[in-house]
Order: structure tokens, then C-alpha cells, then sequence
């Protein structure tokens, strides 16, 4: 009896850790069904993981983040340059995202060459 009912136990806690595993491994974090205060630490933990070396895009950005708060763009001798803001950091209970409350990230021909106020800089001086 007492061996069924361990038997019972360890299967029961077996099934649940494997299925919190599961769960773990497989299921995508969504931004849009996040509250604020969870998407900014979410896009903070994202945006600088990203690594410069690597080649990543506009399109992939965004399929992880969703759309971001603000955005521009300049066309500049042929290159399309666009940032993109997305809120890391609330500054007022105002309810209006600014760009003091965001970080940016600059893309040149939908490819990643900036990140922060790096890429602030870098917009800023294509007038």
C-alpha cells in the first residue's frame, strides 16, 4: 500500500515538473498582454542582450517586442535609418510614453547598428 501511494506521488510530481518544463521551454512571453511595469522590465532585459556583432533585423525585433512606443525614420543618400523607442522606464504617471522614458534602437536598411543613446546620437546627426 505504501508503495502505491509513493509510486502515486513521485509520478504525480514527476508529471508536474515535466509539464512546468514544458511550459518553461515553449511558451513565448506576449508584450501586448503584459502590464506596464512587466513590459518595460521585459523590453529592458531584451533590448540589451542584443549584440551589435550579430546580425539582426528591424522585422525580428519586432516580432519579440511587438510595435514599438515611437518611432522615425530618415532616408539619408539612399539608406533608410529608423529608430525605434520602446519604454524601459517610466519617469511620470502621466499616462503619455516620451522618449526620456524609452530606449532607443537604430536600424540602418532594417539592420541593428545601435542601441541606448548611442543611437539617439547617431539619428540625430543624419540632419
Amino acid at each position: 500500500m505504501k508503495v502505491k501511494t509513493i509510486a502515486f506521488l513521485l509520478a504525480g510530481l514527476l508529471l508536474y515538473v515535466g509539464l512546468t518544463c514544458i511550459t518553461l521551454l515553449f511558451y513565448k512571453d506576449d508584450p501586448d498582454q503584459m502590464n506596464w511595469q512587466d513590459r518595460e522590465a521585459f523590453n529592458t532585459k531584451y533590448i540589451y542582450k542584443l549584440d551589435l556583432t550579430k546580425t539582426i533585423t528591424r522585422d525580428q525585433v519586432i516580432d519579440y517586442l511587438g510595435g514599438p512606443d515611437i518611432t522615425e525614420a530618415k532616408n539619408q543618400q539612399q539608406q533608410i535609418y529608423q529608430v525605434l523607442y520602446y519604454r524601459t522606464h517610466r519617469t511620470k504617471t502621466d499616462g503619455i510614453t516620451t522618449r526620456d522614458e524609452c530606449t532607443a534602437i537604430l536600424f540602418k536598411n532594417q539592420q541593428l547598428i545601435a542601441i541606448g543613446e548611442t543611437a539617439v546620437e547617431q539619428y540625430n546627426q543624419l540632419d
